[in-house]
């Protein structure tokens, strides 16, 4: 069986003598870490949340039974090649090992009267595909549409980056440009911030002569190896969301054109069971009245986990190319490089070939021209050179990003990234992070145009000791507000839709993700934009002057989510510290926040790293919270301050320097 070591993080380095025994341990350590964590994500994934959270959580309970994330899960796993299935199986003994010796002793499961439930082998690939249904752009077509229906055309304007999507950035360089003369590779991914972490810090190491491999990376709490970010001593990788349309939206008729028909119980706490109605049709399940779901994974039945084991066993740029060409969704942009010099970007994913109409918003079902007529081939991969870069942050790549999606997020990440990288050589780990720190936020200025002069001498940083930038984000967030009380959107505020999507849906939300746009380049919807933005000036000005010396920090302060949010008054989440917070949504240093709702921070980088290929002991990482996903372990929250400054810390591979569980 694999031994468990922590370093001084309490990072859990699995050490075993297959690669099986090393999937169990680390299963079984994320169980003991993280047991609350792993109960509730398996329930959001199989549709049993309701069952201990009660009415707040039967929406998405409803959502999940519908879309059929148990069921393609399951199909995903039985389409698993056999030593993939095997790793997977050894993975779920481990998490059921480990649930075993702790019980319900995390306070969360005390505090409900729960007892974890034992995992079953395709649990994993449920609590995968949870995580990322809302990540591609079901919600942001349902936008579209509505806003067209209301709009017109010009909607297209209100349609930028959703504030449910993944983002993240990922750069590397070549070795001409570093001081080592090896690549190196940084980046964050951006998510909605939670209490316990997204992310997992871990090391897998197995010792079997015939099958060596030892890796360090970020894994999702439930999920075996470290698909998405990792350095395994000879190559290293990172992704970023590539804002790909693989999820389509069709209208159905009705009657409906069933393939299958099927209710299902969801229990309530301390409510009567409610009964869901599922139904498939030929393009995919019905999610809410008259509207199906087509996506890749439930059309293919698979999710791209036979790339697993391969990704942990590489050693080379091309070992990792091939290892996800088995990849199916989220459809990823991926940054590899590798100790003998080679730097790749690749598109990682299944993105369907079809009508341009699909991508647009829903689509009649009868027509045959909205059909699937096959998957789009490999056009995306470029091997930057030696001397050479690559830069990605969920932003339209060029002409060739027309086939894959429609829906990208801004420039503004990645065109500083790039200004900050410019041509410098002798660039080094540190050189990396300090870029990760970077809270220039280019969305200033159109928005400080509309009042000229009103912030002049200003550098456009979103710094927390900042009181400029406190003012900034003040005329902002009214502004916004204005600009969502006009008569014309009005129709938008209407309810629409199930409540899984009211993020996605919230038009003041919505209009505080295209300000800088509608400001850059006219309003269409006759919105007198400059007399809105004297009267939020004046506003801002007023609400200042009412609390004078106030920082950005004082009020961008990390908010985390936690499960016990769903019901207010009746549960208490486990208090995190209320720490200020540089940067902003389109910053570098992404904090995202909802401007003309609250400057509470939600969203952000759920993990930081600098992969060093010259010397892994010289990579960096972070994690917004800790190892530990129980509030009472010191190791709950003990790299919070780091992480809010901007700081990592270095990753340990010395067996010496670790202590053994």
């Amino acid at each position: 069986m694999a031994r468990i070591y922590r370093d001084a993080w309490g990072v859990p380095h699995v050490r075993g003598t297959t690669a099986l025994d090393v999937a169990h341990g680390q299963g079984e350590v994320t169980a003991r870490d993280r047991a609350w964590q792993l109960e509730w994500q398996r329930r959001r994934a199989t549709g049993t949340s309701a069952e201990i959270m009660g009415a707040s959580a039967l929406g998405w309970d409803v959502l999940a039974r519908r879309t059929l994330i148990a069921h393609t899960a399951r199909r995903a796993h039985d389409h698993l090649g056999a030593e993939a299935r095997a790793f997977v199986s050894s993975y779920v003994d481990g998490v059921n090992a480990g649930l075993d010796a702790v019980g319900s002793g995390a306070p969360e499961l005390r505090a409900l009267g729960v007892e974890p439930q034992p995992w079953e082998e395709w649990t994993p690939l449920a609590v995968f595909l949870v995580q990322h249904l809302l990540f591609a752009n079901l919600g942001a077509k349902l936008w579209a549409q509505r806003a067209r229906e209301v709009l017109g055309p010009d909607a297209a304007l209100l349609s930028y980056e959703g504030p449910a999507s993944s983002g993240s950035n990922a750069w590397a360089v070549g070795g001409d440009r570093t001081a080592s003369g090896l690549p190196l590779i940084g980046g964050d991914p951006h998510r909605v911030l939670e209490s316990p972490g997204v992310y997992q810090q871990v090391r897998l190491a197995c010792e079997d002569p015939e099958d060596p491999f030892d890796v360090v990376g970020f894994a999702f709490p439930g999920v075996p190896g470290v698909p998405h970010f990792a350095h395994a001593g000879d190559v290293a990788w990172a992704i970023t969301n590539a804002s790909a349309d693989y999820q389509d939206i069709y209208a159905e008729p009705t009657p409906y054109d069933v393939v299958e028909r099927w209710v299902e119980t969801v229990a309530v706490r301390d409510g009567d069971p409610v009964d869901v109605e599922v139904v498939v049709t030929p393009r995919g399940p019905v999610f809410e009245d008259g509207l199906s779901l087509r996506a890749a994974s439930t059309v293919l039945g698979d999710l791209g986990f036979d790339a697993l084991l391969p990704l942990l066993r590489a050693r080379t740029v091309d070992d990792v190319d091939r290892a996800l060409d088995a990849w199916v969704e989220p459809v990823n942009n991926v940054v590899v490089a590798d100790v003998h010099g080679d730097v790749r970007y690749r598109l990682a994913g299944r993105v369907p070939l079809r009508a341009e109409a699909n991508r647009r918003g829903v689509v009649d079902a009868r027509d045959p021209a909205t059909a699937w007529t096959g998957w789009l081939g490999d056009v995306h991969r470029v091997d930057a050179g030696p001397d050479g870069q690559v830069v990605t942050a969920n932003e339209r790549r060029g002409p060739e990003s027309d086939l894959v999606g429609s829906a990208f997020a801004p420039p503004y990440r990645a065109d500083r990234i790039a200004a900050l990288l410019g041509s410098r050589t002798g660039l080094t780990g540190e050189d990396f992070a300090a870029i990760h720190d970077d809270s220039y936020l280019a969305t200033v200025a159109p928005l400080v145009a509309l009042v000229p002069g009103a912030f002049d001498g200003w550098d456009g940083v979103m710094d927390a000791v900042s009181t400029q930038a406190a003012r900034f984000a003040a005329y902002r967030s009214a502004l916004v507000r204005r600009v969502a009380a006009e008569p014309v959107l009005a129709p938008l505020h209407e309810p629409r839709h199930d409540p899984a999507f009211r993020s996605s849906l919230d038009v003041t939300t919505r209009i505080g993700l295209a300000l800088a746009h509608l400001a850059a380049h006219g309003s269409p919807y006759e919105i007198d934009l400059a007399g809105l933005a004297r009267a939020a000036l004046a506003e801002a000005d007023a609400e200042i002057a009412a609390d004078p010396g106030r920082t950005w920090g004082d009020t961008h302060v990390f908010a985390p989510l936690h499960a016990f949010d769903l019901a207010p008054g009746r549960l208490e989440a486990p208090p995190v510290p209320r720490v200020g917070m540089s940067g902003d949504q389109d910053c570098v240093r992404c904090t995202g926040s909802l401007p003309g709702v609250s400057d509470e921070v939600y969203r952000g980088a759920v993990a930081r790293y600098v992969w060093d290929l010259a010397d892994r002991a010289a990579s960096a990482w972070i994690v917004p919270l800790g190892a530990s996903g129980d509030p009472r372990d010191p190791r709950h929250h003990d790299q919070l301050t780091r992480w809010a400054e901007g700081t990592l810390v270095l990753v340990v591979t010395d067996w010496e320097r670790l202590e053994e569980d």
